[in-house]
């Protein structure tokens, strides 16, 4: 069954990949979809199977892959819990945007070649998840940062998608050589990339308290360190890697431009895969993680600016792709702080809701900008609730998840409810050293959550229209095809949090992931959740309000108020419709010195230097040679009489010498 799930995705991949021309669009879509449908429907029965069963870790034998000296690296699927909530997130969601995209991608004459990269995407994503040493999580690693390459850049005559694709690649480069610089720690430190073993030797690396270091155990960067300081510059260069494929502070600027591709990517890439592969590979190294506070630290400080950065640019943005990108980066900043302080279950719960209701808000923009005739400005729409209500209230359902509608301190409420409080109650909860810190941008995020999110609600569908007529008499709902997706989607978002959180945060925490996850110091944490003021419990909750009352106040009671407070306020909403200059400031430190040193090693170093004096400047020396005695060759017959005449008389005079 499990190999069924992982490889039923490349199969598809490899049949419509190379025989896609010939069996055309329509056997190509039913073809990869059917598989992920299979896939999604397996993926359930194992979360079933394995996360409410007797069932420990277990696995699953592929074949012989590396060994070398003292490497051994077999692939194999590691099944766990965690496993199987990965397989459900991954398959569910894909399946659902190949579906949708039967609808979406319509009219696009490329369509087998797209369906082939979302296959593709997908296993890659399996593979990672499934992984059973680092090498083989470090494949699937790269293998979504190609496939999100191609989908990125997949209307490659489109220049802003191919610098999209580029940048996407770019960033996560420098991700990514951190994560294999990590990699490369973790066989120093404990002999083996192997799951199992890293995590067995892990809890017996450290010295006992009060113990000495004893010798060094690994050199970076000329320093000798210790076990202690060993672990934690492995830990953050395996957070490095994370940051680059989750888009988090420094390394987030790839993620808004993703956009550029068809929205069925989108949806896969912020709901599914790439951006929550960071998320599961902290969580997956947890018993490494838990031996360094340092790292800890660092990655609640990280995850909370995150979260309240990007939550900031959100609040601005007139692209409705873009707005739900931005929420995207922000969630992830949750994700990551739960993981800093040690609340595992409620990242990966979070990870989990978040896949449904980001998967419905980004196919249900979908559907709007389908209704528009392609339009993704949100300033340009309006009126549109009473000519696509099927939309509407989809969207509107992704919202009140996203917000994190429900009652405090009751068991009702959407998915995002339930995840998003466990993680701002968590970290107030924690004692780590920045929790106080992150409970607080948390909390500011999530206010500034609530209002751009109705504000994307309320300018794209409430209001008089702003689109011309045109356009406006154009308007339909989607077919049947986009929107089943939406109903599913739907579904999740409105009750995965009642049906599975008793299991991922609540009473069954401990029988449901097992060994999966390192546990003690949630077990700790769930504790004090229940012991927390009732004004923490209450704080997201009076967040999300006073952010859907102001959005309220300025789209629906006042619209004029935006454009004033963005006069009077005029530098503050420039610098947050600037990204914070993130990219302004990256052009000037990076790219424009990057360009200035190519352009001087191609044009001085390559050209003058190299080719100078190498292979153009020896032919240009034997042309002139050339030249100059080609001028000997004059065709007169009386200069050939005389050269004779000087050749006979120096050879005579040679032979009297």
């Amino acid at each position: 069954m499990y190999q069924a799930i992982v490889f039923l995705p490349l199969l598809g991949f490899l049949i419509v990949g190379l025989f896609g021309s010939s069996l055309g669009a329509k056997a190509s879509e039913y073809i990869t979809s059917g598989f992920l449908v299979i896939s999604a429907m397996l993926s359930w029965i194992a979360f079933f199977t394995v996360g409410f069963g007797n069932s420990e870790v277990f696995t699953v034998p592929v074949l012989r892959w590396i060994q070398a000296g003292g490497l051994d690296a077999a692939w194999a699927l590691r099944i766990d819990t965690l496993t199987a909530v990965m397989l459900v997130v991954v398959n569910t969601v894909s399946s659902l945007v190949h579906i949708y995209s039967i609808g979406y991608m319509h009219h696009d004459p490329d369509r087998p070649r797209f369906f082939a990269y979302l296959s593709l995407f997908t296993f890659a994503m399996l593979m990672l998840v499934t992984a059973d040493n680092l090498v083989q999580m470090y494949f699937g690693w790269e293998g979504v940062g190609l496939a999100s390459y191609l989908l990125i850049g997949f209307w490659y005559k489109k220049p802003s998608a191919n610098a999209a694709a580029i940048k996407a690649f770019v960033v996560n480069r420098v991700g990514d050589f951190g994560f294999a610089l990590g990699i490369f720690g973790v066989f120093v430190l404990f002999g083996s990339v192997n799951l199992g073993t890293v995590f067995a030797n892990a809890a017996s690396f450290l010295p006992a308290e009060g113990a000495p270091e004893g010798a060094a155990v690994l050199t970076f960067l000329g320093h000798a360190l210790d076990k202690h300081t060993a672990l934690t510059v492995v830990c953050l260069l395996l957070f490095m890697g994370a940051m680059g494929k989750s888009a988090q502070v420094p390394l987030h600027t790839w993620l808004p431009d993703a956009m550029e591709g068809p929205t069925p990517v989108s949806a896969l890439i912020h709901a599914a895969t790439m951006v929550t592969a960071g998320v599961f590979m902290l969580a997956r190294l947890s018993p490494l993680f838990e031996l360094s506070h340092s790292a800890l630290t660092v990655v609640v400080f990280i995850g909370a600016f995150t979260a309240f950065f990007a939550a900031t640019v959100g609040l601005v943005q007139n692209d409705i792709k873009r707005v739900i990108a931005y929420s995207t980066c922000s969630q992830l900043g949750y994700m990551f702080v739960a993981l800093g302080v040690g609340a595992y279950g409620a990242a990966i719960f979070h990870l989990f809701t978040h896949a449904f209701f980001k998967a419905l808000l980004f196919l249900g923009s979908g559907s709007v900008i389908h209704a528009v005739s392609d339009e993704q400005d949100m300033r340009k729409m309006g009126g549109l609730r009473t000519l696509i209500p099927k939309t509407y209230w989809m969207m509107v359902i992704g919202t009140l998840a996203l917000t994190g509608l429900g009652i405090p301190a009751t068991v009702i409420g959407t998915a995002g409810f339930f995840s998003k409080d466990a993680i701002i109650e968590a970290s107030f909860a924690s004692h780590n050293a920045v929790a106080g810190f992150a409970f607080v941008l948390l909390v500011i995020a999530a206010c500034f959550t609530s209002f751009y999110s109705w504000r994307l609600i309320f300018m794209t569908f409430h209001g008089e229209p702003r689109a011309s007529h045109e356009v406006m008499h154009h308007v339909h709902e989607s077919p049947p095809v986009m929107l089943v997706p939406l109903y599913v989607l739907a579904v999740g978002a409105l009750f995965a949090g009642i049906a599975f959180h008793g299991a991922f945060i609540g009473e069954g925490y401990a029988e449901f992931w097992k060994a999966s996850l390192f546990t003690l110091p949630e077990n700790h944490i769930l504790h004090e959740i229940h012991e927390l003021p009732l004004w923490v419990e209450l704080a997201p909750f009076i967040a999300m309000v006073i952010g859907f009352a102001v959005a309220w106040k300025f789209y629906i009671r006042s619209p004029e108020l935006p454009r004033s407070v963005a006069a009077n306020h005029r530098l503050l909403y420039s610098f947050l419709l600037n990204k914070w200059y993130f990219d302004e400031l990256y052009d000037f430190l990076f790219v424009r010195p990057a360009k200035r040193l190519g352009r001087f090693l191609w044009k001085t170093g390559d050209g003058a230097v190299i080719d100078g004096l190498g292979p153009d400047g020896i032919s240009a020396r034997v042309v002139d040679v050339t030249n100059r005695v080609v001028k000997l060759q004059t065709g007169y017959l009386y200069h050939y009489a005389f050269a004779m005449l000087i050749g006979v008389a120096a050879l005579v005079t040679w032979m009297m010498l």
